[in-house]
């Protein structure tokens, strides 16, 4: 299976962001995918945007069976998201749990009048009512095997496709 570019749909998800995007726009990396998205595009954003991170981990309702990512940081958000626009930015959207995760830890955070999901490929397997309003490219994989935002030897970034034994 040939994989999709990852350089050239970060770039087209940082052009779409783009043209949303206002001062009152807070935009939030769900870790790790969408927070190394979010570093990588923020520079050329056309406004000055509020950022934070989300680690929804505590949140899942898999928790007890997936268990802590050694690579995870705790949440950040350092600005007031009450009546703002959240951008939720994540790589790969498969079955909303992740997201439905960090909507929960957002709303610890404070009310936002709108929270809209941005990711780079939607795998099209909701098994909740969530989806991404913004996405780049759909693809079908098997259960068995999900797509990893990683770096290669130059520093760009590239997806990994990794087997699991779901």
């Amino acid at each position: 299976m040939n994989l999709p570019n990852a350089e050239n749909l970060i770039e087209s998800l940082k052009n779409k962001i783009n043209t949303i995007i206002d001062s009152n726009t807070v935009l939030i990396g769900v870790q790790r995918g969408g927070e190394l998205i979010l570093q990588k595009i923020l520079p050329d954003l056309k406004e000055h945007i509020a950022t934070g991170s989300i680690n929804a981990s505590f949140y899942r309702d898999d928790f007890s069976s997936r268990g802590l990512k050694i690579k995870n940081t705790p949440s950040k958000i350092d600005t007031e998201i009450d009546g703002k626009n959240i951008i939720l930015i994540d790589d790969v959207f498969s079955t909303g749990r992740t997201v439905r995760a960090a909507m929960n830890e957002i709303f610890d955070y404070g009310r936002p009048s709108k929270i809209i999901l941005a990711v780079l490929i939607d795998r099209n397997e909701q098994e909740l009512p969530i989806a991404p309003q913004i996405y780049i490219e759909k693809i079908n994989l098997p259960k068995n095997q999900h797509l990893e935002l990683a770096f290669d030897k130059n520093k760009k970034f590239v997806f990994q496709l990794k087997e699991s034994n779901v």
